[in-house]
């Protein structure tokens, strides 16, 4: 599974906490790893304190948007 992240998504991870950051790249591992949901529109997932919205083509993910609450 390859993942894509857009830029404002990736801006996200270079601000926020490393502990919060541990969070979304969990939350990432966890959508590419899901082999059984098909996505065809938009998809969130959320942690404890975090989130994101992504999308599937295929075999890739495109996140488009991550934050969290903290």
């Amino acid at each position: 599974m390859k993942v894509e992240i857009i830029q404002r998504a990736a801006n996200v991870l270079f601000e926020v906490p490393d502990e919060v950051h541990e969070e979304i790249i969990m939350l990432i591992r966890a959508v590419a790893a899901d082999q059984r949901t098909q996505v065809s529109d938009l998809a969130a997932a959320f942690g404890d304190w975090c989130w994101l919205v992504y999308t599937r083509h295929g075999e890739v993910i495109e996140v488009l948007d991550v934050g969290c609450a903290r």
